[in-house]
């Protein structure tokens, strides 16, 4: 069991509040230790420079904590070289990276792009914009109310003119957890590149890249305890050599004249201009927290968290839940009957309450739920059966209030 009065002690966020503090937002951010903030200010105050560039020990230093970054990651989550560890603005970014380089030269008129009904606006606009300049084919694989993807078509959807499949490792809205072996063992049968939506996943259970086998895998730094402005895309190195840069400038260059230029040797390829220098040794000292505790220890705490929340909200009659998967993360969306979620949410924070209101950047989601949106909440290593406890009992005060 984790220490959580030990671990709430190592987040400024909780030391201020007095206990009234109930955090159930992470899926869409997660609080910081104070152990990430000070490698972050640690930088700016002792040794700020700019990296692969100065000669002096300060620059030498920042450039070293940056990429041994690269290497903390390769162990983290087991990738098969560090060199294939590209540090970018988050999944976001990661995800237009590749729909940029690797899509507007490999896709055209009658190629087809597989995404899911599932999705985080991230993983599906990049794509929409693609279609629109390569004239290719998005197609989904729906989504069945139990918040499950519906594969049992899944061969009648991957095509032969299927190129590119991306998807979300777990979804942001229902917590559910794909299967992503089957559906990268039928991508690699038709030789279609596979793009996995970590963001949701890396912070909450092992992910072992080596064994997922996929093309691209994009996760971001803020959502495990590491700062806002850095994600990490991992890319087979073959794929990485091929294509060209997502942005060009200083630093991701071998040579240029005033007539062309060549790229620098990969990962740098893709690292245009003066990095995140701090944000990204910030998600280095985030990885060693979450280390130093165990992501396996930090997902058994929340499998708990997720089947007792859902047990204490399944008994009130006023709750709507929505996802029924049985391999799932630590959120939970529901609604109450004739309350918006917005209106929820405002009333739940006057009990120091945070939950997240809203379409969660999911709309096809909502629209196939047949709802404008919905509450969710969702936990973390530092949250507790209490907090649970404490939102139950402010729901059924704001339900009193409403009625």
């Amino acid at each position: 069991m984790l220490d959580i009065d030990q671990i709430r002690n190592d987040f400024p966020a909780y030391r201020k509040k007095d206990g009234n503090f109930i955090y159930l937002d992470s899926a869409s951010t997660s609080q910081k230790p104070e152990f990430v903030i000070d490698a972050i200010s640690s930088y700016y105050s002792s040794y700020a420079a700019n990296i692969h560039r100065a000669l002096y020990e300060i620059g030498e230093k920042a450039t070293d904590k940056y990429e041994k970054v690269r290497e903390k990651v390769k162990q983290f989550i087991n990738v098969p070289d560090s060199h294939v560890v590209i540090f970018t603005g988050g999944t976001t970014e990661s995800i237009n990276l590749i729909a940029y380089s690797w899509g507007s030269n490999n896709l055209s008129n009658g190629d087809q792009i597989l995404i899911t009904e599932m999705e985080h606006h991230s993983n599906i606009v990049p794509w929409q914009l693609l279609c629109s300049r390569s004239n290719a084919s998005l197609n989904y694989i729906p989504i069945k109310k139990d918040g499950t993807l519906e594969l049992g078509k899944l061969k009648e959807n991957i095509l032969p003119k299927t190129k590119l499949i991306s998807l979300t490792h777990q979804s942001n809205v229902f917590g559910t957890i794909n299967p992503l072996n089957n559906i990268i063992d039928e991508a690699k049968k038709i030789g279609a590149i596979t793009v996995i939506d970590g963001a949701q996943a890396v912070p909450h259970m092992k992910v072992d890249i080596k064994k997922l086998g996929c093309d691209f895998y994009a996760f971001s730094g803020h959502k495990m305890l590491g700062p806002t402005g850095v994600g990490v895309l991992i890319a087979r190195k073959n794929i990485l050599e091929e294509i060209d840069p997502f942005m060009g400038g200083g630093e991701m260059i071998n040579s240029v004249n005033m007539d062309e230029s060549t790229w620098n040797e990969v990962p740098w390829k893709f690292e245009a201009g003066t990095p995140n220098i701090a944000q990204v040794i910030g998600l280095g000292a985030a990885i060693d927290y979450i280390q130093k505790i165990g992501i396996e220890n930090i997902h058994q705490h929340e499998q708990e968290l997720l089947h007792y929340g859902l047990d204490l909200l399944d008994q009130n009659k006023d709750v709507t839940l929505y996802g029924k998967a049985d391999n799932r993360g630590a959120v939970i969306p529901f609604n109450l009957e004739n309350i918006h979620p917005h209106d929820l949410a405002k009333f739940l924070d006057t009990d120091g309450i945070c939950i997240r209101a809203g379409h969660h950047c999911a709309q096809p989601i909502m629209n196939k739920l047949g709802v404008s949106a919905t509450a969710r909440a969702s936990f973390y290593l530092y949250n507790t059966k209490e907090d649970i406890e404490k939102l139950v009992e402010s729901i059924k005060k704001t339900v009193r209030i409403f009625s």
